[in-house]
């Protein structure tokens, strides 16, 4: 009605306000003040449409409210003139008629905060309101309201819940000492969910607030009364209290006004009265007196009869954002117990030590779809702060959907901790737990706290005395605790749950022998006794006793449980879903756990006889099956024959015997699918099992490939053998390397999946075209340079664009579990795995693709990877960088002063192009080589030739090394690869944080970044410029690569020999970074000639023991790849020994070094680390390119 009047400004103002600094319009809560005749004449145009209660307009009437004003200090003024205005209006209208008195309804509103709500959607934990300020607040404003006289508190528009609860609890604490005012609580729904702002249904919200007793529960606003009935017909079945609807005249318009007219109105809102919904109706927004007099007049037309309330259920009724009743259909309330931080090593190490709340809340998330129907939640640790942590994260919690459906059970052993969890929580919960173990004074005082907030409570069988262990002392506390906490607090029967102490049992103490029995005695007893109550407890303590036998105590749980509930336990802390079936458990086991649950046996060695399976449990759980070696296995029947010939990768045979299989299988196929398939799944097995090693698989794939090759010609085209799916590989475009990739190939159809391999620098439109004709099921990308990076982000985007949700696998060695979480997940929705290597391929591919593992093992995948992006966000939040010029102020001091630059014997470039390769074979590091194959020794075996010892891989280790060295001599004696290399060494000089060279007359310049991260050493902050003298020096620039092993590789291919295929490649590399080690020693000892005599071993040259360094583009202390085209420019790269880039800067051929030499003495490699924006910024500026051009290569 005020909106009707359109006031202005200075309407709101009045004589007194005309000067206030802020803009006062639409306070409306302010007319009482400035305008108290309109108001009053507003009241009575109600009161004369009939109505019986008049609300105050004091709906922003509290301190919160008014602060959007700046009118907090007006607050008393504002409250008690409008009241006194309701109850000028309500007194007149009495006198009228004495024999229908009119009440004035003190209206508490909602506040413009929200304590359940984050308004940042960068901290879901963020409140911009407390429960201790809103209590406050409240409390202020009913205080005032009642002093000025209203005759009922009306707590109204209820968007959250946990707004209300604050409310409510200044309700009661105000009027502890005195007759409290009527209560009236009205909620609002903002849509046709039906579900409060905060996420709640109605009934959820009635059992939130019914603890404060309320005269009357409704709702009000948001809806008309057409879309508000069927939600009101569900509160008004479940309420014991009255029940009242004040609806709006419909929805508003797109004007923001109500179209409904008063007939309309009435004729809606009858709907409410005729089905005996409500007790009360009445009018929200947009509603007039005429409004009210049409409803007046149509109900007492009816002649309804009123809503009798309906009868209380007797059960105990919790929730969350969902309502939960303990219902007779329900026989045990599963409680959640893996958020507890003395229950779950998981969850305390991602509270404690990490603090990835993220991956906290997947605990509690798994529990809920696993079957919990309450969430135990417990943060006692003595290295964190109980409060904040409770606080923080049920704000979380409560702020995930999906989570924060079920109960919560707010457990600690701090009280404090306790009221901070109940400080955050919207709905109804458990308190676990009070006792009487410090007396009754305490007892009581908790009680009092936790049925202010709502809460039902778990009393755990305590009192002065201790601990009780036997079924008299649990009764009797029981029924003392029962006493005190109904007729001394006030508790429903319904809201108190007895823990009664599960005990350990068969520990080898005989008193302790009895624990389990007592405790289903006690609960029969008390269940008896008390038959409105609750028994719960928690579960992990009955079989401490059995640690590590996990199978033994989940069936002793299952036991104890089967009879506990059907003595009356109706609640239990367990881990949901984890229980086996109780006639699904072994017999044996499940007689010994019978006797010893009841204490009870014909000899009574039962504890004996369960501790003695026990321990033959544990024997069978450390021994280990080893395989028979397999002798004269020729011997052997056809079909063990070709198993053995693939598990142990000997072709000599393969052809013979699959000519044999020829005459008594139907086909080829069937030999494929029979025999060779079978014998393949067996090397899976093995490979998974960490029982063959990654050459030996490659050995079975070529014996695999032999034998397929010789029955292709066999077979007719039909369709071929089933397999486990389709994947799709692909190196991304700009990048030429592919041995990980096709290891991780092999590996895959040996495990029967159809591989698809399109090779090298593949552009996304390729791909996506060959994802749409061949139906792929996996994608795996791979990538060994950092630009290659870029790609996968740029493919997984258009993945997503183009409506994929298939796999996505990501793979190479520049790629990393950090960037796929960081950097691609985000952006496709599709599952997105990092692949570390091929062992962990098979797996990967073959759980996303089992329609039975795919979401739950994805779940865990998101899990880690959202645990690693929060970890790597705090990271660079908590690095702290330098000012670019306070990063070169701390430039290394290097006196230049004492420092002649040594003059090379060789300046210019020089070309190399007939190296002998047998000179290479003693530079060579063969611990990538070992690395590349996945042979990893465990210390002290873990580097080459200690490889050989290691007892896990030391044999296939020097098998691998033999055939390779048998490879590498076979390339030298026919030369089959040829290695070349170019170099140049010119005049130079540092400019800043960059380099100037001069060849020919023309200048280069060599561009390089500066560290800037603020370490703990306070060291200095290095640039490579720093190494090169400020006035005159020299500089040095390598390519080196080695041609011909694409070629061999291909024909192995071409013969199916992915094996050699591999081995050439592998070797290839090691050849050139060989020779790159072996020119660096020459430069520096012969064409540089800085270092006159060297003398070092092969393991010092690895550790680069030696002066000066050859850094490479692309690389940790110089991440830009486009510095490459510089080096190419001034060396003639690829005229000179036929080396090439492609887009993307990756070198071609694929076995290719490149960089730059420094011979100061001070020269060394370092890690650029994080770098700021500003020196990104300066870098392009003094490049001549864009920001966005610098980001893409480094």
């Amino acid at each position: 009605m005020i909106q009707l009047q359109n006031l202005k400004e200075e309407d709101y103002r009045g004589e007194r306000f005309s000067e206030f600094h802020r803009d006062l319009m639409n306070n409306n809560d302010l007319l009482g003040l400035t305008q108290p005749e309109l108001i009053y004449r507003l009241h009575m145009g109600y009161l004369e449409g009939g109505a019986d209660i008049i609300e105050t307009n004091t709906f922003n009437g509290t301190t919160l409210a008014q602060a959007d004003f700046d009118m907090q200090e007006f607050v008393e003024e504002i409250n008690k003139a409008n009241v006194a205005c309701a109850r000028r209006a309500a007194d007149e209208m009495t006198q009228r008629d004495p024999s229908k008195k009119r009440y004035v309804a003190g209206a508490v509103g909602p506040t413009s905060k929200t304590c359940s709500v984050s308004r940042n959607v960068e901290d879901p934990s963020e409140r911009d309101i407390t429960f201790d300020e809103l209590v406050e607040s409240y409390g202020q404003q009913i205080r005032i309201l009642y002093e000025a006289g209203v005759h009922i508190i009306l707590v109204e528009t209820v968007f959250d819940t946990l707004n209300a609860k604050a409310a409510l609890y200044a309700y009661q604490e105000f009027f502890e000492d005195k007759q409290r005012l009527p209560l009236i609580v009205s909620g609002t729904l903002v849509d046709m969910s039906g579900r409060t702002l905060s996420g709640q249904t109605c009934e959820a919200f009635l059992i939130s607030i019914q603890h404060a007793n309320p005269l009357c529960v409704g709702l009000n606003c948001a809806l008309g009364a057409t879309h508000m009935k069927p939600f009101l017909t569900n509160l008004s079945d479940l309420c014991p209290f009255y029940v009242h609807a004040y609806a709006n005249a419909g929805l508003p318009n797109a004007m923001g006004g109500y179209d409904e007219d008063p007939q309309t109105f009435a004729k809606n809102s009858m709907e409410f009265v005729t089905e005996s919904l409500v007790n009360m109706v009445g009018g929200c927004c947009g509603t007039t007196p005429d409004h009210i007099r049409a409803l007046v007049d149509a109900i007492e037309e009816s002649g309804a009869k009123p809503r009798v309330p309906a009868a209380r259920t007797h059960k105990l009724m919790l929730s969350g954002l969902k309502e939960f009743i303990f219902y007779d259909n329900i026989p045990f309330v599963n409680v959640g117990e893996r958020c507890n931080l003395s229950g779950s090593l998981k969850f305390k190490r991602l509270m404690v030590k990490e603090k990835n709340y993220d991956a906290a809340l997947e605990v509690a998330r798994e529990q809920v779809q696993n079957g919990a129907q309450v969430l135990d939640i417990n943060v006692d640790d003595g290295l964190i702060d109980g409060v904040e942590v409770m606080g923080k994260f049920l704000r979380l919690l409560t702020s995930d959907p999906d989570i924060s459906t079920v109960p919560l059970m707010v457990d600690s052993s701090n009280f404090e901790i306790i009221k901070a969890g109940l400080k955050c929580c919207q709905g109804k919960c458990i308190v676990n737990s009070i006792s009487l173990k410090n007396g009754e004074e305490e007892f009581l005082e908790e009680a009092k706290v936790i049925k202010k907030f709502g809460g039902a409570v778990v009393v755990m069988a305590f009192d002065e005395e201790g601990q009780a262990t036997e079924v008299e002392g649990k009764v009797s506390i029981a029924e003392r605790a029962y006493r005190l906490l109904t007729e001394k607090v006030g508790f429903d029967p319904t809201d108190i749950i007895f823990d009664l102490n599960i005990l350990t049992i068969a520990t080898g103490m005989e008193e302790h022998n009895p624990y389990a029995k007592n405790y289903i005695e006690a609960t029969k007893l008390i269940r008896e006794k008390l038959p409105y109550c609750c028994v719960s407890g928690g579960l992990s303590n009955l079989s401490f006793s059995f640690r590590g036998l996990t199978d033994l105590r989940e069936s002793m749980h299952s036991v104890f449980l089967y009879h506990a509930i059907k003595n009356g336990m109706n609640m239990g802390i367990v881990n949901a879903g984890a229980l086996p079936i109780y006639e699904d458990i072994n017999t044996e086991l499940r007689d010994l756990l019978e006797e010893v649950i009841w204490n009870n046996s014909s000899d009574g060695n039962h504890v004996e006889r369960l501790l003695e399976y026990a321990e033959k449990e544990k024997q069978k759980g450390s021994k280990k099956s080893e395989g028979k070696k397999q002798q004269e296995w020729r011997t052997l029947s056809l079909e063990e024959r070709l198993k053995h010939a693939l598990v142990k990768g000997m072709g000599e045979f393969i052809v013979e015997d699959l000519m044999e299989a020829m005459t008594q299988y139907p086909g080829p196929l069937e030999i494929i699918e029979g025999p060779l398939m079978g014998a393949m799944g067996v090397v899976g097995d093995l490979f998974g099992a960490g029982k063959m090693f990654l050459p030996q698989v490659i050995k079975s794939a070529r014996v695999m490939k032999q034998g397929i090759a010789y029955l292709e010609p066999f077979m007719e085209k039909k369709e071929g053998a089933q397999n486990n799916g389709t994947i799709l590989m692909a190196t991304v475009k700009g990048d030429v390397h592919d041995i990980g990739k096709n290891i991780v190939g092999v590996v895959l159809k040996c495990n029967n999946f159809e591989v698809i391999d399109l090779g090298v620098q593949v552009p996304w439109e390729v791909i996506l075209q060959t994802m749409k004709e061949k139906k792929v099921d996996v994608l795996g990308l791979s990538g060994l340079i950092t630009p290659s990076l870029e790609h996968m982000v740029n493919n997984a985007k258009q993945l997503e664009s183009n409506g994929y949700r298939i796999p996505l696998l990501i793979g190479g060695a520049t790629t990393s579990k950090m960037h796929t979480a960081v950097k691609i997940q985000p952006v496709y929705s599709g599952p997105t795995v990092h692949v570390l290597d091929a062992s962990r391929a098979v797996g990967v591919a073959s759980a996303l693709l089992d329609p039975n593992l795919k979401y739950s093992y994805y779940e865990e995948i998101c899990e880690e990877y959202e645990e690693l992006r929060k970890d790597y966000y705090s990271q660079q939040s908590e690095k702290k960088l330098k000012s670019l010029s306070d990063a070169r102020a701390n430039k290394p001091k290097i006196n230049w002063n004492n420092y002649e630059a040594p003059k090379p014997n060789i300046e210019g470039v020089k070309v190399f192009d007939s190296q002998d390769l047998r000179e290479l074979v003693n530079y060579i590091d063969w611990n990538p080589f070992f690395s590349m194959w996945q042979l990893r020794g465990r210390y002290p075996n873990r580097s080459y030739p200690r490889i050989f010892n290691d007892k896990r891989v030391g044999e296939q280790a020097k098998t691998l090394y033999d055939e390779a060295c048998q490879m590498l001599e076979e390339i030298i004696s026919k030369k089959s690869l040829t290695a070349k290399a170019v170099i140049g060494i010119f005049e130079g000089r540092s400019d800043g944080d960059d380099i100037e060279i001069t060849k020919d007359g023309n200048t280069y310049k060599f561009y390089t970044f500066r560290q800037q991260e603020v370490n703990a050493v306070d060291g200095p902050s290095l640039a490579m410029s720093d190494f090169v003298h400020p006035k005159h020096d020299y500089v040095g620039f390598f390519a080196v690569t080695v041609h011909g092993a694409e070629e061999i590789a291909a024909e192995y291919e071409r013969n199916h020999d992915d094996y050699k295929s591999i081995m050439v490649k592998a070797l290839a590399d090691r050849l050139v970074e060989a020779y790159a080690e072996l020119l660096h020693y020459k430069v520096r000892t012969e064409h540089w000639g800085y270092v006159k005599t060297e003398s070092l071993s092969s393991e010092e040259l690895i550790h680069e023991k030696y002066q000066g360094i050859r850094p490479a583009p692309g690389y940790p202390s110089q991440p830009d790849h486009s510095e490459k085209l510089t080096l190419w420019e001034v060396l003639d790269v690829k005229n000179k020994i036929g080396m090439d880039l492609t887009e993307s800067l990756a070198m071609t051929p694929a076995a290719s070094v490149c960089g730059l030499y420094f011979c100061h003495p001070n020269s060394r490699y370092f890690n650029l680390g994080p770098i700021s924006d500003e020196q990104v910024e300066d870098y392009a500026r003094r490049k001549g390119v864009s920001v966005d051009e610098v980001r893409k290569w480094i």
